[in-house]
């Protein structure tokens, strides 16, 4: 599979924590947005305010009082930290950030890469999950297919670590994180909703490439559920469009080389030796 676009949004039924701020409108494509500052409350997530839905029923109150109080540190105007920002492995289902992905299938097992600092999931083909489990940056995965779906199960998802959050809101998750992965190839018409649903809800930092696309999708249907953090398991779709080039190299870590400006970045400098 080449690498792809994708998007995250709400599949049917209960879904993710979405963002209480809202830019009113779509931005164009480019890397600023700012397009309301305080922000509205209706129209897309806006990217530079993040501010989960803690009132959403299915955060366990623990939970939403967490998701509240990361909110309220992006209203302040201060970026908290998370995986991403502090370039940190992103845990399962939060690496779904990553815009591309480029899965290679081998005879007993499917690696994974995802173009942000060379993240690498490998999924075990007709096994079960270890037992006794242990811990790791992205979870013991098993996979198997039914018929033309590929689906993953993923337990085990490392939870002492810095910045244990599975999304952009700061939502913990717990020991008891299950991830099921349901993959299909499917046309525009098997799409168009997904497509729909994410231009109402995404700012999309390249434009809309995904709506043009008239060839096949991979279409990831999403399915969350932690006891000790949700009171209901919840879904999302995913869906990743061909992309014709190669994953391109983005290290997070010491990286002059801003990803998100293509400029290069300033780093501390000494005159003199510290030692």
């Amino acid at each position: 599979m080449d690498s792809s676009d994708s998007s995250l949004v709400r599949a049917t039924g209960t879904g993710p924590i979405t963002n209480l701020s809202r830019w009113p409108e779509q931005r164009p494509a480019g890397l600023s947005g700012s397009a309301a500052l305080p922000a509205s409350e209706v129209g897309i997530s806006n990217y530079d305010q993040l501010v989960g839905d803690y009132k959403n029923p299915i955060l366990q109150p623990w939970a939403a009082e967490v998701v509240k109080r990361f909110g309220a540190i992006s209203l302040a105007g201060i970026t908290y930290p998370n995986p991403s920002n502090q370039c940190w492995p992103h845990p399962i289902p939060f690496i779904f950030k990553q815009f591309q992905m480029q899965m290679i299938q081998e005879a007993d097992r499917i690696i994974m890469l995802y173009n942000g600092d060379h993240e690498v999931r490998r999924v075990r083909l007709n096994e079960r999950h270890h037992s006794p489990v242990t811990p790791s940056w992205y979870g013991d995965s098993v996979g198997h297919y039914e018929g033309d779906t590929l689906v993953i199960d993923t337990i085990g998802v490392k939870t002492d670590r810095p910045y244990a959050m599975i999304d952009l809101f700061g939502t913990p998750y717990t020991e008891k994180l299950h991830v099921v992965e349901r993959y299909r190839l499917r046309d525009y018409d098997g799409v168009k909703d997904a497509l729909d649903r994410n231009m109402k809800e995404n700012w999309l930092p390249g434009g809309d490439l995904l709506s043009r696309h008239r060839g096949k999708f991979l279409q990831l249907h999403l399915t969350i559920e932690d006891e000790g953090v949700f009171t209901a398991p919840w879904t999302a779709t995913l869906t990743y469009m061909p992309w014709p080039d190669q994953l391109p190299e983005q290290v997070c870590a010491e990286n002059r080389a801003q990803y998100y400006s293509n400029d290069e970045a300033d780093v501390p400098k000494a005159d003199k030796p510290d030692f």
